[in-house]
């Protein structure tokens, strides 16, 4: 099975190119005024007008309203939703677009009790439990996954090309998800990183 790779966090026209090129299969567009990735719905609209055909624009959210959502939705048309906060199950289904729900990983935590409400959505994401919800470079116990999954199960939270390697053969994920392993600083990816991190991918895939 080949890994499909999500890089998370563009906010630069060349970025999302360099992405592409590298043979990313999606990026991710951050609307979480927190974060140093936030973006405006016209740099957004940007950044997807500029990706090639079959690569997939995936807005995030975290415990956003709904007319947040809405408003993404009508001014950049992503192909995917990420919810990466407390949303409720109904919220996430009631946009009628395929989503992505986050569970942030920590020990106690029972993760197919969580996520088992969100049997609609596309895929889980598991990601490291942080206070920033995400890109922050901090990995978590990859043996709290379980090997049981009902849904298809993205890797992310402290992934770099030193270690994507050995968290593919280790979890074997559906898709792989990095924000900063991939940058110079936070919000600016580096083409050299993304190149690097997607081939230690497919290293692992072989």
């Amino acid at each position: 099975m080949r890994t499909r790779v999500k890089i998370c966090g563009i906010t630069r026209l060349e970025d999302a190119q360099a992405a592409a090129q590298a043979g990313a299969d999606a990026i991710g567009l951050v609307f979480y005024p927190p974060s140093p990735r936030c973006l405006r719905i016209e740099q957004a609209r940007a950044l997807r007008a500029a990706l090639p055909p079959y690569v997939t624009p995936v807005a995030l959210f975290v415990n956003p309203a709904r007319d947040e959502v809405e408003a993404v939705l009508e001014g950049v048309r992503p192909a995917m939703l990420q919810f990466h906060g407390e949303e409720a199950p109904d919220f996430c289904a009631q946009f009628d677009v395929p989503y992505v729900k986050a569970c942030r990983v920590r020990p106690g935590v029972d993760l197919l009790e969580y996520l088992r409400p969100f049997s609609g959505a596309a895929g889980w994401l598991l990601d490291s439990h942080v206070e920033e919800y995400g890109g922050v470079g901090e990995r978590f116990d990859w043996s709290l996954v379980p090997a049981a999954r009902a849904r298809p199960l993205i890797l992310s939270g402290g992934l770099t090309r030193d270690n994507v390697g050995k968290a593919i053969r280790r979890v074997r994920p559906w898709a792989v998800d990095v924000s900063s392993g991939v940058e110079s600083a936070k919000g600016i990816k580096d083409a050299a990183r993304i190149a690097a991190f997607i081939a230690e991918v497919r290293n692992a895939d072989v």
